[in-house]
C-alpha cells in the first residue's frame, strides 16, 4: 500500500482541496488512534448507560462476575449453583475490577459491567488505525479505524458486557502488530520492541478471554502469509521465547488453578459441552450454512456499507502490496473458517473486521479510485441504501409494536438517519467523493446508533420484561432487599438471566409446587402465564393465601415470543418470633 498525504482524489470538489490537509494534521502520529477510538466512546457510550441488562449471555457473565465478588472465588465461574465451564475467566475478571472501582456488587448496575467492553472497544478501533498507519499513512490510517469504529457490530458490542468486545480488542491489537512486524521484515517501518510486546500481550489476553480464537486468527494468517510469500524466515524474529512465557504467565495461573479446583472438570465441560457442540453442529440453535456471515456484513459494517464491494476488488488488484497481502491472511482464512463452522452467531467475525477496515481505507485512498468502477459503485450504493432503509424500517416497527407514544419523535429521528446514512454512501459512490462521503456517512450513523440505543430503544419497555418485573416488585414494597418482605423472591415459569441479576443471586427458579410453597413463606413470586393454571392450583392444594398484584405484559426477544407475567403477593401474616 503507498502513503497517502495530501493528495487530491479524483471527482474531489476544489474545496477539499484546503480541508484534507488539516485533516492529514488532524489525524497524524497518536491522534488518528485515538479519534477512533473517541468514535467508539461517542456512539457506544449512551446505550453503556441506558440500556438495562440484555438477555441472555450479558446477563449470564454478569451475575457470575456479581457471585465472584460476592464470593470472593475469582476462580470458579457459576451461575447460580451451576458451574459455567464455557469461558475463560478474563472478562469476569475485568468486569469485576471495574465493578470494585467504580459501583459495588449490591448496586446491580449493569454499566459498571459494561466498562471493559467499552474500552476493549475503543483499544480494537485505535489498534486498528495504529497498524493501518505504516502501509496507508495517517489520512487512511484514520479512516481504517473509524470503519471499525462506528461499524454496527463494534458500536454495539463495546457497550454489552460479555467477551466479545474485549476480543476483538485483544485480537485486533495482535494482528496490527503483526502487520507491522510483517511489514518491517519487508522493508515497511520498523520492527520494534513494542510491536512484539502488544502481540503476545494481546494474544494473552485474547485466549484468556476467549479460548482459542485468536490463536486461531494469528496461526491462519501465519500459515496464509508463509504460503503466500514461500518464506517464513520473519517469522523467527517475533519473540517466541519470551512471548511465550508472557502468554503463559497471562493465562497460566488462572489455567491450573481453575484445574486443580475442579479436578479438570471445566477442561471437559468446556470442550464437550461448549467448543464441541459448536463444532458438530448448529449448538443451541444457532446454525446456519456457509454464506451466512457474508450476508450478514452489510449490514453489520454499516454505515460504511458501500465500501464492501471496493474493499474487496482493493483485496484482489493489489494483493501483491505488502499491507494488502496482510490483510488479505488477516481476514480469508479465518472468514471461511467462521463460514465452515456449523455454529454461527453474528459477532464471531468481528476479529477480524479489522482487516476488512484496512482494505477499505485503502480504497478511499487511492489517488485514482481504481477499485471504483461502474459495477463497484452501483452494488455499493445499492447495499448502502438497502441497508439504511432496512435500519429505517426496524426502527418504526419496533416503535410500533413494543413502543409508547411518546417515543415516536425519537424512532422517526432514527429512521431518517439512517436514510440519510444510506443516502450518502449511494451519493458518494456516484459523484466519486468517496473519502468526504466516507466522513459525512461516519457522523451520521454514529449519531444514529447513539439515538437507537440510547434513547428510542431503551424506551421499547415491552421489550425489557424483566426491567419492569423488577420495578413491579418494587412499586408494590415486595422487593425483599427493601426490608420489607421475606425474600428471596422466586420465579415460576420465568428464568431469563436478566431478571436473577437484577433481583440477586438468591432468586429461586422454582415449579408451580415449589413456587406456591415460597409464597407460603411469604416471598413473593413471579408467574409466567403457561404456568398460572398450574400454580394456583398449587396454591389452592397448599391452601396458601396469596393474590396477583400486578401483570407485565411484553416481548421475549431471547426466544421470539411474548411473555405474560404476574406478580403475586402472600396474605399470610407474617411469622412472629414468640422466642424470649
Amino acid at each position: 500500500m503507498s502513503t497517502v498525504s495530501h493528495t487530491a482524489l479524483a471527482g474531489d470538489p476544489p474545496a477539499a482541496a484546503g480541508f484534507w490537509p488539516r485533516f492529514d494534521r488532524w489525524t497524524s502520529g497518536w491522534r488518528g488512534p485515538v479519534l477512533a477510538a473517541i468514535l467508539v466512546l461517542l456512539s457506544a457510550l449512551p446505550g453503556l448507560f441506558a440500556l438495562p441488562p440484555l438477555d441472555r449471555d450479558e446477563s449470564r457473565f454478569a451475575q457470575a462476575t456479581a457471585q465472584m465478588l460476592e464470593t470472593g472465588d475469582f476462580i470458579n465461574i457459576r451461575y447460580q449453583a451451576d458451574p459455567r465451564d464455557k469461558k475463560p475467566v478474563g472478562i469476569h475478571w475485568l468486569q469485576a475490577a471495574s465493578v470494585r472501582l467504580l459501583s459495588s456488587v449490591e448496586k446491580r448496575q449493569i454499566w459498571a459491567y459494561r466498562i471493559p467492553s467499552l474500552l476493549a472497544g475503543m483499544v480494537a478501533a485505535a489498534a486498528c488505525a495504529w497498524g493501518a498507519s505504516v502501509f496507508l499513512g495517517p489520512r487512511a490510517a484514520a479512516l481504517a479505524g473509524g470503519v471499525l469504529g462506528a461499524s454496527f457490530l463494534l458500536s454495539s458490542e463495546a457497550f454489552i458486557g460479555k467477551t466479545d468486545a474485549v476480543l476483538c480488542g485483544a485480537t485486533t491489537l495482535t494482528m496490527s502488530a503483526l502487520g507491522r512486524l510483517y511489514g518491517a521484515s519487508r522493508g515497511i517501518g520498523e520492527a520494534k520492541f513494542a510491536c512484539k510486546l502488544f502481540l503476545w500481550l494481546g494474544l494473552g489476553v485474547g485466549i484468556l478471554d476467549k479460548g482459542p480464537i485468536a490463536p486461531m486468527v494469528v496461526g491462519l494468517a501465519l500459515i496464509a502469509l508463509a504460503l503466500a510469500d514461500r518464506d517464513a524466515r520473519w517469522m523467527k524474529h517475533l519473540g517466541w521465547p519470551w512471548g511465550l512465557v508472557l502468554v503463559a504467565a497471562i493465562v497460566g495461573p488462572w489455567a491450573v488453578a481453575i484445574t486443580v479446583a475442579t479436578d479438570g472438570g471445566f477442561w471437559t465441560g468446556a470442550v464437550d459441552g461448549d467448543l464441541a457442540p459448536k463444532l458438530a453442529g448448529g449448538h443451541e440453535t444457532h446454525g446456519g450454512l456457509p454464506g451466512l456471515h457474508a450476508l450478514l456484513l452489510a449490514p453489520l459494517i454499516f454505515p460504511t456499507t458501500f465500501l464492501i464491494p471496493a474493499a474487496l476488488v482493493t483485496g484482489w488488484r493489489r494483493r501483491s502490496e505488502i499491507g494488502v497481502r496482510f490483510a488479505l491472511a488477516w481476514l480469508v482464512p479465518s472468514w471461511i473458517a467462521f463460514e465452515l463452522l456449523p455454529t454461527k452467531l453474528v459477532h464471531y467475525t468481528l476479529p477480524t473486521f479489522g482487516a476488512l477496515a484496512w482494505l477499505a481505507a485503502a480504497a478511499v485512498t487511492d489517488p485514482a479510485l481504481r477499485a471504483f468502477g461502474p459495477r463497484t459503485r452501483w452494488i455499493g450504493a445499492c447495499l448502502s441504501l438497502l441497508i439504511g432503509a432496512a435500519f429505517a424500517v426496524v426502527a418504526i416497527v419496533c416503535q410500533t409494536r413494543y413502543g409508547p407514544a411518546s417515543s415516536w419523535p425519537w424512532a422517526v429521528v432514527v429512521a431518517l438517519f439512517a436514510l440519510a446514512t444510506g443516502a450518502t454512501g449511494a451519493v458518494a459512490l456516484f459523484r466519486r467523493q468517496v473519502q468526504a462521503g466516507l466522513l459525512i456517512s461516519l457522523s451520521l450513523g454514529v449519531v444514529m446508533h447513539m439515538v437507537l440505543t440510547g434513547v428510542l430503544a431503551p424506551r421499547l419497555t415491552a421489550l425489557f420484561s424483566s426491567e419492569q418485573a423488577s420495578k413491579a416488585l418494587a412499586r408494590n414494597h415486595l422487593d425483599p432487599r427493601n426490608g420489607v418482605t421475606t425474600g428471596p423472591p422466586v420465579l415460576v415459569g420465568y428464568a431469563e438471566p436478566s431478571l436473577v441479576f437484577a433481583l440477586g443471586t438468591g432468586t429461586e427458579l422454582d415449579n408451580a409446587a415449589d413456587g406456591a410453597d415460597s409464597v407460603s413463606d411469604g416471598q413473593p413470586a413471579i408467574v409466567e402465564k403457561k404456568q398460572d393454571k398450574a400454580f394456583r392450583a398449587a396454591l389452592t392444594a397448599q391452601k396458601v393465601a396469596a393474590a396477583p398484584v400486578e401483570e407485565i405484559k411484553g416481548f421475549d426477544y431471547s426466544i421470539g415470543k411474548p411473555v405474560d407475567l404476574t406478580l403475586w403477593r402472600s396474605l399470610a401474616p407474617p411469622a412472629t418470633d414468640n422466642t424470649p
